[in-house]
């Protein structure tokens, strides 16, 4: 597990110093021997009682307020010390963090009271070096961007397994907002951002800025004020450049890709050895970018700590970030498999979503695809246009799947093999599909195979809809619907990636004098998750940089 150098010993990683009784010089024994007799005459509950409400009384950061208590005896500290009883420390990280989550992802059986014991050490080591402003700037130190990935990485993770502890223990004690403000918007911070820009030249997309803007998103409050110029440029700039910025780590024009080798960060998290990999900084950066452009003006900071440390933290439940954890999984994979992943949540993008969808005057964004540098960007004009979808899924549903090296064997009758990969530009339908919806779904035909596919819609979310008594999977999804933006009426059809969640729709207008546009971007979070990505023209060959924008939709409450 990586350790901070500068603690290596774990009790006082937690807040008190490295203390060795048996070693062979004795320390010595507190001055007053009355209160030494009264401390080792406690029965062990009692003064774990004790020990228990001295390291809880204040909820945020280590728990440094043992330290006293801890250090009083030789019998004290064989007492209490993280290795004589990890159990206390068990319940002092429930205490202060979110256990559930991991407990609900890894298994109990996984995390024992000295793993969690452990868990808390790194924890109140992350904690110190984000609230000393650690790795915030600039630094040429040997090991320096290992050192910022394990914190952004530790970050980050701790935000998916929020449930109000984490967030607050992040925001108030290790001030992760201001620490993100200054890495991204100082001339000096680590990210290197501000200074190119200033150079006009694009900021880099690397692993560590991917990181920190997917916290910047997760932290970013909708309800705040619109930040500086400078900020909205440097959001802009990731968002907007289609050219510069992918969305997607395996190429979108592939339905199935066959292997795939990202860049993954390595951690050991709840002792266990772990391999995540995190979708590219655009998305997090469209997310921020179109929640906070239309927040008023105001000369404050983009980011604000929470005012009232008493106050309840409003999060989400931990499960509306499960997709988001096994995406993170499965990225890191070097190969997939052919059916639906847990990326994607089957009925997760059923319904009526909202949102804007954004285009930049067409000479500018041709500019750009010739190399313009960023500043061209910024003195564009940047369009923005509401628009609303009604969305309904529909499930290729098989109750017994096995994969094998040369695609999907599903043991079955032909009809239930999904449908062929196609045209990307079309969604990814085979050329010359056809499909017709009713009620309870849709029935397929392609002009290369006999007889028709047959798609059940999504059944609805409701108490007898878990009782069936046959467990089924969700072998493929295609989703249809219609909107309305202020270019008129249009209808949608698409379908999902299975291997990350990349959610593929063909966007037609009805007066069919607007042209078909292609959306292409994922469902980050579940319940209460946000459709983000980019659109483009479906005129430009697939291989080639084309004319895009960026969208971004929650759903109607």
């Amino acid at each position: 597990m990586p350790v901070d150098s500068r603690s290596t010993n774990t009790d006082s990683a937690i807040g008190y110093p490295a203390i060795n009784y048996d070693a062979g010089a004795k320390p010595k024994p507190p001055s007053t021997t009355t209160t030494m007799t009264s401390l080792d005459s406690i029965p062990q509950e009692v003064l774990e009682h004790i020990a228990f409400y001295t390291a809880t009384n204040d909820f945020l950061g280590p728990p440094s307020d043992l330290v006293p208590l801890i250090t009083s005896s030789r019998r004290i500290y064989a007492r209490l010390s993280t290795s004589a009883n990890p159990y206390l420390y068990n319940r002092i990280f429930n205490h202060k963090f979110d256990l559930k989550p991991a407990l609900r992802r890894l298994g109990e059986h996984v995390l024992s009271p000295a793993i969690i014991t452990a868990e808390l050490i790194q924890r109140s080591i992350h904690l110190k070096r984000l609230r000393a402003r650690a790795d915030v700037y600039q630094s040429g130190e040997e090991g320096s961007q290992d050192m910022l990935n394990q914190l952004l990485l530790r970050s980050y993770i701790w935000l998916l397994e929020n449930e109000g502890k984490n967030e607050r223990q992040l925001r108030e004690f290790g001030k992760l907002d201001f620490w993100l403000h200054e890495y991204w918007f100082k001339f000096n911070g680590a990210s290197g951002a501000m200074q190119l820009m200033h150079d006009n030249k694009w900021p880099i997309g690397n692993r560590s800025t991917t990181l920190a803007m997917w916290l910047y998103w997760l932290l970013v409050r909708a309800d705040g004020h619109k930040p500086d110029d400078s900020a909205l440029d440097l959001l802009g700039a990731f968002a907007l450049a289609a050219h510069k910025y992918n969305i997607t780590l395996s190429s979108w024009t592939e339905f199935l890709p066959t292997s795939s080798s990202h860049p993954s960060n390595a951690i050991a998290h709840f002792g266990q050895d772990m391999e995540i990999t995190v979708l590219p900084v655009a998305i997090p950066a469209i997310l921020s970018f179109l929640t906070l452009v239309n927040q008023p003006s105001s000369p404050s900071p983009l980011l604000h700590p929470l005012l009232d440390r008493n106050a309840v933290t409003r999060v989400k439940p931990s499960a509306e970030w499960d997709s988001e954890w096994a995406r993170c999984q499965l990225l890191a994979q070097t190969e997939h498999d052919a059916l639906l992943s847990e990326a994607f949540k089957p009925g997760s993008a059923e319904g009526v979503w909202e949102g804007q969808f954004t285009y930049t005057e067409f000479t500018a964004y041709a500019a750009l695809l010739g190399g313009a540098p960023p500043h061209v960007l910024q003195k564009s004009v940047v369009a923005r246009h509401h628009q609303t979808w009604k969305l309904r899924e529909h499930h290729l549903e098989v109750s017994d799947i096995s994969s094998s090296d040369s695609g999907v064997d599903l043991g079955m009758d032909s009809n239930v093999v999904p449908l062929p990969a196609g045209d990307p530009l079309r969604s990814f339908f085979p050329n010359g599909t056809h499909i017709k919806e009713d009620r309870d779904g849709i029935t397929i035909h392609t002009p290369h195979r006999s007889g028709s596919i047959r798609y059940q819609r999504v059944p609805h979310l409701t108490p007898h809809s878990s009782k069936r008594k046959e467990i089924k999977k969700v072998a493929d999804v295609i989703i249809m619907g219609e909107g309305h933006s202020s270019w008129g009426q249009f209808n949608l059809v698409g379908r999902v990636r299975p291997c990350d969640g990349l959610i593929s729709l063909t966007k037609e207008y009805v007066d069919g004098d607007r042209g078909r546009w292609l959306y292409r971007g994922y469902l980050v979070g579940n319940a209460h998750g946000n459709l983000v990505g980019r659109w483009r023209d479906t005129l430009s060959p697939p291989d080639v940089p084309g004319y895009e924008g960026c969208f971004a939709m929650n759903r109607r409450r």
